[in-house]
């Protein structure tokens, strides 16, 4: 009977493109036993592209190990996953041949894919961090501790009873001695220009804080213009759902080219109403992505309000207005979504989305007031502050959040996209 194999591989980049890494590991599927590992720095190069590179490296692994053998791929990229199972279409050019090689390594019939969170791929992860901090001093990377002990101390189910195909990574490998060769894995570092990349991009902001890893950075766009953006009237999530007008169409040409050009994205969301489906879609189609609807990402409801301007609203309901904009618990007339309520909604959609999209760069395609909440939360600032910030239709803003809970605002109302 033929061998099973686990697969589980990452690849990072830290600033997206920017001195980025691999880990990949093998392990045998029934005895839980690691059989392999790998890691390498890889230069300056995308997530995507680090992530294929330790699929590639995995697989290369695995089939040294033994050809005939069938293969369990677990990444937590979903990118990777659905390309290489034939779900998503290829069609960045920078991923079709790195696809196709890893299509090569094994008979398709003999490797199946599998996503998982990023919490289960922390053998993986760990690797590929190891080999980006030896490349930012300029060395090779061999790790300095045994899985067991490393994993043992990071684990938050330490000591738990290890599942079928990662228990190893607790349990089975010795601690190496200094008469023990160094475990499989290169550290490329011929280009001086890698090197002084790695060692600037990558160190953090503050001589004594930690080096925390790439964050989880959101860049915050909003849709393109509607009729009724010009005209200033509410337009939530309780009115029409208007579709972009011509000018906010070519607003989303605009900025899906400006995006392009700067080729840090790598995955794509958008609020579930029409505007920014269209402004996500044609961000999607320029990258060669695919768009997740997020629900949490839609706009505030403004109940009557909706289709009206503020000089209206003013004039029919002054004391609902006055409350409203006194106190973040009113609601607008009619039953809508009080600012409060939306805050507590954008902050749950953060934290999920955070917890997802670790160290990714993420388009989330959305409307003024989340992105404005968004940015309030990342300050801390006062609810009142969403009166005091500007946001231009299609606009690009950009919070980073990393792995000690804070948060750095990067970007705020960037229209210079759409300018000639």
């Amino acid at each position: 009977m033929a061998r099973e194999f686990i697969v589980e591989a990452d690849g990072g980049s830290r600033g997206n493109p920017g001195p980025a890494g691999y880990g990949a590991v093998v392990i045998d599927a029934t005895s839980g036993e690691t059989l392999a590992e790998a890691a390498e720095y890889l230069g300056v190069v995308t997530n995507n592209v680090a992530e294929y590179r330790g699929l590639l490296a995995g697989l290369r692994a695995a089939h040294t190990l033994d050809p005939s053998a069938a293969v369990h791929v677990r990444m937590d990229s979903k990118l990777v996953v659905e390309q290489m199972s034939g779900r998503w279409k290829i069609k960045h050019p920078d991923m079709k041949p790195l696809a196709m090689e890893a299509g090569r390594v094994f008979p398709a019939d003999q490797v199946t894919y599998e996503w998982i969170p990023r919490a289960e791929n922390k053998h993986a992860d760990r690797l590929a961090n190891e080999a980006m901090d030896a490349g930012k001093r300029g060395e090779q990377w061999s790790a300095s501790a045994s899985t067991a002990e490393l994993d043992a101390h990071l684990s938050p189910t330490a000591g738990a009873a290890p599942r079928k195909g990662r228990g190893a990574e607790t349990c089975a490998a010795p601690p190496r001695g200094r008469d023990q060769p160094p475990r499989t894995g290169t550290v490329t570092t011929t280009e001086a220009a890698d090197t002084r990349a790695a060692r600037t991009v990558a160190s953090p902001g503050w001589s004594s804080a930690p080096d925390m890893g790439a964050p989880a950075t959101f860049v915050l766009l909003r849709h393109g213009e509607t009729p009724l953006t010009p005209q200033k009237r509410f337009s939530g999530s309780g009115g029409t759902d208007p579709a972009l007008s011509d000018v906010g169409l070519e607003q989303a040409r605009r900025v899906a080219e400006a995006l392009a050009r700067r080729g840090t994205i790598e995955d794509i969301l958008a609020s579930p109403l029409t505007r920014t489906r269209q402004t996500a879609g044609a961000v999607a189609e320029r990258l060669g992505l695919d768009v997740t609807v997020e629900e949490g990402l839609k706009e505030t409801d403004f109940g009557a309000w909706e289709g009206l301007t503020f000089g209206e609203v003013r004039e029919r309901h002054p004391d609902d207005l006055n409350a409203w904009l006194a106190d973040p618990e009113a609601h607008p007339t009619g039953g809508g979504e009080s600012f409060a309520e939306t805050a507590t909604r954008i902050a749950a959609t953060r934290d999920k989305l955070v917890a997802a999209y670790a160290g990714r760069t993420v388009l989330l395609v959305t409307h003024v007031t989340p992105i404005k909440t968004f940015v309030r939360l990342a300050l801390g600032a006062p609810p009142e502050s969403l009166f005091r910030m500007e946001l231009s239709a299609a606009s690009l803003s950009a919070v980073a959040y990393y792995a000690d809970g804070n948060a750095s605002v990067r970007l705020f109302n960037d229209t210079s996209h759409l300018r000639p």
